[in-house]
């Protein structure tokens, strides 16, 4: 499981109350416990967190850490490899100097941290002494590239599956590629076979550029199938492909040549349609036509676990018996 942040700016008091409202209805609706941590700043709340796992029987899984007492007392008891962004090698290097918990860590001169170990750590330590430095993330950044690749469920010996395979390839990339409003200037195109066993052993690679920025799939697809005629080996037996979206650009924030064709209105419009047609009926109900129904060479899923946090229909039943 991962985590989240949320700031708790304007809500009532006492947040606590609040935290346990949430930590009951996650456990209604999914059955799994959580831990809740709340503290002035990021890393502050995620020892919070840590230690409603560590004290879950005398907090309940939830932890306020605003209190200076409180603070104190935690990180006096937490090992500086239990602080967030703290690893291994770094905690070696304190220890040898005496840094051995958080509450030593917190208590160094910031700018002195940062000129021996760099603005990273002088960030944490700042948290630690409660002034916030790592600001909330509001969404997720868009992708500077974009990559499709998986390993066959078995192996490839044909350039039609192979044609196939990348289509199915470029199909989800693109998908990406729109769902973010970026548009593709160059493509990388690999093949390769497995590297374990006694098998020959080949991969090669191809750059594509198309002749405009795009996220036509329909486009993009068939340069993709020509590219595949320079990297194609008979007598191979193929684990894996690789569709690779690269010089991404930002529709509308990008400046183009004034002599270089662009994406026409009817691409625009078709893909807006395809999406639309595949978010109602499915990802995968409108394709390319290179794409097949189903395929012996797609990945092998008969024991993959429920998409138990990611999918409404393979929620767990609680029975009230």
């Amino acid at each position: 499981m991962d985590e989240s942040f949320a700031d708790l700016s304007g809500l009532p008091e006492p947040l606590g109350n609040f935290a346990r409202s949430i930590q009951s209805r996650v456990l209604q609706w999914t059955g799994m416990p959580v831990g809740i941590g709340i503290g002035h700043t990021k890393t502050l709340a995620k020892a919070a967190q840590h230690a409603s796992k560590l004290y879950r029987k005398q907090t309940g899984g939830v932890v306020d850490l605003r209190a200076d007492h409180a603070v104190r007392w935690l990180l006096e008891r937490m090992p500086c490899n239990e602080i967030w962004g703290v690893g291994r090698r770094l905690t070696e290097h304190l220890k040898s100097e005496g840094v051995t918990t958080a509450w030593h860590l917190a208590s160094l001169d910031p700018k002195t941290v940062r000129q021996r170990y760099g603005v990273v750590l002088e960030r944490t330590v700042r948290e630690l002494r409660g002034e916030a430095c790592i600001e909330l993330q509001e969404a997720e950044p868009d992708r500077q590239a974009i990559c499709t690749s998986r390993m066959f469920g078995s192996r490839i010996t044909t350039k039609p599956a192979m044609q196939e395979a990348i289509a199915s390839y470029m199909h989800r990339a693109t998908q990406k590629l729109r769902n973010q409003k970026s548009l593709t200037s160059v493509f990388r195109l690999g093949i390769r076979t497995s590297p374990f066993g006694d098998e020959p052993r080949y991969s090669n690679a191809t750059t594509v550029t198309p002749p405009y920025p795009t996220d036509d799939v329909l486009l993009l697809t068939g340069l993709a199938s020509q590219a595949l005629d320079n990297i194609w080996r008979d007598g191979f037996r193929y684990s894996k492909a690789e569709i690779l979206l690269m010089d991404l650009r930002k529709r509308g924030e990008y400046t183009a040549d004034l002599f270089t064709p662009t994406q026409s209105t009817r691409s625009d419009e078709l893909m807006r349609t395809i999406d639309k047609i595949n978010g109602r009926f499915g990802r995968n109900a409108l394709r390319s036509g290179r794409m097949p129904m189903a395929a012996a060479w797609e990945m092998r899923r008969e024991l993959m676990s429920n998409a138990y946090t990611t999918s409404i229909h393979q929620l767990m039943r609680i029975s009230a018996s």
